[in-house]
């Protein structure tokens, strides 16, 4: 069994530049990098997940990469602004928890225009929210997948959050 890589993946900022039309016109940089790594899946980030079905949103990607998008994150709401800066690497744990057997070894990594989202900068490739996913950002995406394959990319000790330890 092939073991997969999970792309936490934004819209804004990243399938396009934010504040601009919504065409997703750099989508297609990320899907050429998704084709050539089969392990690769895509779970859905972006705000949008709470303004579209599953369906609608899966719907953006090209027909040959539809099947590896396998969800969305669940949506937490904080109840302090404290609790914002992380809130989508939580958000993303929470949904490892639900679908991996083992978060400590999951190969996950997370490609956001905003660094407040996401506490381990080391599984983060950072878009420039005014470009959107391009040449760079490919590269740097290739090399997270390369060493996720390769076993190269040894996880933080045991970072769990304190919410999804077994009791």
């Amino acid at each position: 069994m092939t073991r997969h890589s999970y792309i936490f993946m934004d819209f804004d900022g990243v399938t396009h530049p934010w504040g601009e039309v919504e065409d997703f016109r750099c989508l297609p940089h990320v899907e050429a990098v998704v084709r050539d790594y089969e392990e690769a899946r895509i779970v859905i980030t972006s705000d949008w997940r709470m303004l579209f079905s599953l369906s609608k949103l899966v719907g953006r990607f090209a027909e040959d990469i539809r099947p590896r998008v396998c969800g969305a994150t669940p949506h937490v709401i904080p109840k302090n602004g404290a609790e914002l800066h992380g809130l989508r690497e939580r958000e993303a744990m929470l949904w490892l928890g639900q679908h991996v057997p083992d978060i400590a070894t999951a190969s996950w990594c997370a490609v956001d225009d905003a660094p407040g989202n996401w506490m381990t900068r080391s599984r983060l490739v950072l878009t420039d929210f005014k470009r959107g996913f391009g040449e760079e950002d490919a590269a740097a995406l290739r090399r997270m997948l390369d060493s996720f394959r390769s076993g190269s990319a040894l996880p933080p000790k045991s970072r769990e959050p304190s919410f999804l330890r077994r009791a």
